[in-house]
Order: structure tokens, then C-alpha cells, then sequence
């Protein structure tokens, strides 16, 4: 018979305001905030991340590309040197290359099932050690990046990746300039993101949303 997968109980997340008051805790899934599992995920995703952003552009001139080369240099016998046809040869200087790169694309994809258990491990990682950050809401009266910086200081955030929903327009506008964090939409929620960052920061709307995407495909 196949093995039963135990199933994972709800995690309770802390849920702050946003001066970093505790004000509540977020009931979310188990499934996706306080998931363990073969660490060789995460490798594989950033992997395939770091590979995907690869520019692959490295290109080289064989022989058939060197400008010039068509009349033999000198005759074939009777010089004392060395017979050559061309001085496009890759044993000339200013020669063709011989097996350079060339341009080529470097990205793969891995299973949607192995990337998206890779991703809701990460995120359990970071609940798990204290990381995550679920605030009541991060709604900016204008979109100034000082306010931003402001809100951030107030959570004690260091150097964190804030995943931002629908709603949060004028925080995103006023957060894309910080250099020590890095503000994302919740479609471009990643793996290398979430591990690159020490803190890791959402609304409870967002913690929702990722909780719908994610609950009933990482099981």
C-alpha cells in the first residue's frame, strides 16, 4: 500500500500593526507556513533560477565568420615555411576560434509540483525562525519613500523582501528605491527571493492569498 502522508496541522502567525504591536495571531495552513521537507528542493529551485537569468550572449568568430582569409597567403612548396591555405586559420593570430562559446539559452524548467513544494518550504523556513512578518496592513497615505522607509524602521526590519498583494499600489511605488530591501508582487513570489532575504514580509491579505495558491496543489 502507499505510504500515508501525515497531514499537516495550521500554523499560528503573529499578526503585528503596522508600529510592530502584536495584535493577534494569523491562522494560516500548515501545508504552506509550516512545511519541512528535502532541503535538495531549495538548491534545485535556486538553481534553476540563477540558470533561467543567465544572459547566454558569449559568442566567439570561427573561421567561416573571420573578414579576409581567400587567397592562400603564399604558394605550397618551395618557401622553407609551413603550408597554409588561409590566414582565417585558428593557428593564426587574429585566427577563428576553435570550439568558443556561442550563443545559447541556459534556462530549464523543473516540475510545478518540485518548485512550488521548494517555495512553501522556504517560506516555512522563515516562520519557523521568527522571520516572517504578517502585518495588518501597509497602507501609505502617499506613495513617499521616506513613509516607507518610516514603516519599515518601525517593524525593526534589517534587509527583508516585502510580497505585496493587490491593494498595496503606493507602499510598492514608495518601497522599489530602498536599497536595503526589495519590495515584489505576490506573481513574482520566488524561491531565491525569499532565501536571500533575512526577513520576509506580507499583509494578512497577502498571507491569504498565498494560502489559496499554494494550500491544496503542496499537499
Amino acid at each position: 500500500m502507499p505510504e500515508r502522508k501525515e497531514k499537516l496541522s495550521p500554523v499560528k502567525l503573529p499578526l503585528y500593526s503596522a508600529a510592530h504591536e502584536k495584535v493577534g495571531e494569523l491562522e494560516v495552513a500548515g501545508t504552506v507556513f509550516g512545511r519541512d521537507g528535502d532541503l535538495s528542493l531549495l538548491h534545485e529551485a535556486v538553481r534553476m533560477q540563477l540558470a533561467n537569468r543567465r544572459s547566454g550572449t558569449a559568442s566567439t568568430k570561427t573561421k567561416g565568420l573571420i573578414s579576409g582569409g581567400g587567397r592562400k597567403p603564399w604558394r605550397q612548396k618551395g618557401t622553407g615555411r609551413a603550408r597554409a591555405g588561409s590566414t582565417r586559420s585558428p593557428l593564426w593570430r587574429h585566427g577563428g576560434t576553435i570550439f568558443g562559446p556561442q550563443p545559447r539559452d541556459y534556462s530549464y524548467k523543473m516540475p510545478k509540483k518540485a518548485w512550488r513544494a521548494a517555495l512553501c518550504i522556504a517560506i516555512s523556513d522563515r516562520a519557523k525562525n521568527g522571520k516572517l512578518f504578517v502585518v495588518e496592513s501597509l497602507d501609505l497615505s502617499e506613495p513617499k519613500t521616506k513613509a516607507a522607509k518610516a514603516a519599515l524602521d518601525k517593524l525593526g526590519l534589517e534587509h527583508a523582501l516585502i510580497v505585496l498583494g493587490e491593494g498595496d499600489g503606493k507602499f510598492l511605488l514608495a518601497a522599489r528605491n530602498l536599497a536595503a530591501h526589495k519590495v515584489l508582487a505576490l506573481e513574482g513570489l520566488n524561491v531565491y527571493d525569499v532565501l536571500n532575504y533575512r526577513e520576509l514580509v506580507m499583509t494578512s491579505q497577502t498571507a491569504r492569498a498565498i494560502e489559496a495558491r499554494f494550500a491544496g496543489e503542496a499537499k
